[in-house]
Order: structure tokens, then C-alpha cells, then sequence
């Protein structure tokens, strides 16, 4: 029987109660799903940059990097001071998917990044954010379809994409257009030079990228692990991302 492929998956921080609940790291089980789904080991990684020399020995174990959605990406991480518009952040969070992201690259590991993922991979190779798209960008359509108890589903298509001909990301999706759902009030701004914008919103939001050469660095804006029983393009995200790591 093959060697199945072990996927590093960072973790976020859940502050803790006072007299409830110690400090915890956690990670949506969506994610795990998906990835356990398609023949991975997700193996979450604890959040401890004070820890250089642990974090390298789980690095050097890992055959592929699935960077998830979360809380926003540090303003300061892109040079710039964080405004009331930015949301909640997690530095020991943005300081772990930063050195998992550089050891991938460094490594030519696979990588599938999807919404915070796409944002803060942008930002590890150079680029930057917007902190809200709704204050900065007043043309953008609402990208912020957020759960809510009248509306909890997180499967709802929000709007189209447009995705580049001749890249690896319509080779996988399969269509020129494609409906995903949003759950994001940032984005990117200034594309990181090693990356190339391969989907975009109406609005001209990019929502995809990929690395410039033949390695698999994918990340999208969207939350594809909602929609693989409905679209089958979502899960051929999951299982050729799985196939590249298998072969890393």
C-alpha cells in the first residue's frame, strides 16, 4: 500500500476564560475532512515560533502544506500600521503559516491555500493586503457572505469567478466560470512577484494564484472544502494537491 502523504496545517488561538478554558490552539474539521478524505495524514501544527528548532523537525516531516481560512494576516507583516478596519489577528499564527510557507517554497512542497491561506501566502513572497475591501475599494461588490444564525450556511454562491485559460487552476476547475461562495472582507492588493493572478471576481478582486513555475502552489479566496459534494472541480482541488504531495 502507498505511503500516504502528510499535510501540515497550521493551527489558530483561542484565547482562554478565566476559570473555564486554558489557552488552546484549534482548526475547523472541515479541513481535516477534506484532506483525510483523499488519502492525506493532516498533521496540525502547534503555534510556537518561540520554538524554531521543534517547528523545523515537523517541517521536515511534512510532504505538502494546506494553509486554511482564519482570522486577518497582521497589518505590520506587509509594512503597514493596523487600522480600525483590520479585524482580529494572531501573530504567532502569522508567524508560523510565514516559516511553513517559506520551508514549502524553499522545499518545492505542493500547496493549496484557500481565503486567510491565499492572503497570507501573498504576503510571505512579498505582497500585500487590503485591510477591508468594502472601505478601500468602494467599487467591490460585497465579498463578505459571513454565517450568520438566519443564514448559517457556508455553502452559498455568492458571485462568480473568471479563470485564466491555460492555467493549472481552469485546468483543475475545468470552467472559464465558476460560482463560489465568500467569506472574506480582505484582499489582495499588491501581488507578490513570485505569483501569478489566475481568477478573478467581477469587481477585479484577484480570488486565484499560483506560483509562477511548474511547482504546485495553488490558493484560492473562496472556501472549496464546502463545495466538493456539489461541484467537482472544488474536490479535484483536494485530490491533485494530494496526488503532487504524494510524489514530493
Amino acid at each position: 500500500m502507498p505511503r500516504r502523504p502528510v499535510i501540515g496545517i497550521a493551527t489558530q488561538t483561542l484565547p482562554g476564560v478565566p476559570g473555564e478554558r486554558q489557552p488552546c490552539w484549534l482548526m475547523g474539521r472541515s479541513y481535516i475532512e477534506e484532506l483525510r478524505k483523499v488519502g492525506a495524514v493532516p498533521w496540525v501544527i502547534p503555534l510556537i515560533p518561540h520554538d524554531p528548532d521543534t517547528l523545523q523537525e515537523i517541517f521536515n516531516r511534512l510532504d505538502g502544506v494546506f494553509i486554511t481560512g482564519g482570522v486577518d494576516v497582521d497589518p505590520t507583516r506587509y509594512g503597514e500600521p493596523k487600522t480600525p478596519l483590520c479585524g482580529t489577528t494572531d501573530p504567532d499564527r502569522d508567524a508560523v503559516e510565514i516559516a511553513l510557507l517559506r520551508h514549502a517554497l524553499d522545499r518545492r512542497l505542493p500547496v493549496l491555500a484557500v481565503c486567510r491561506g491565499i492572503q497570507i501566502l501573498n504576503v510571505a513572497c512579498g505582497g500585500s493586503l487590503y485591510q477591508d475591501l468594502t472601505a478601500q475599494v468602494p467599487a467591490a461588490l460585497k465579498h463578505d457572505y459571513f454565517p450568520t444564525p438566519e443564514q448559517p450556511s457556508r455553502k452559498y454562491l455568492a458571485h462568480d469567478i473568471a479563470v485564466k485559460s491555460g492555467s493549472r487552476l481552469r485546468n483543475i476547475l475545468g470552467d472559464a466560470v465558476v460560482p463560489v461562495n465568500s467569506m472574506h472582507h480582505q484582499g489582495i492588493k499588491e501581488l507578490a512577484p513570485r505569483l501569478a493572478a489566475t481568477a478573478h471576481a467581477p469587481d477585479g478582486i484577484i480570488e486565484g494564484v499560483e506560483g509562477t513555475d511548474d511547482q504546485y502552489l495553488v490558493a484560492v479566496q473562496w472556501h472549496p472544502e464546502e463545495l466538493t459534494e456539489t461541484q467537482p472541480g472544488m474536490a479535484r482541488l483536494f485530490t491533485t494537491f494530494v496526488d503532487a504531495s504524494s510524489a514530493a
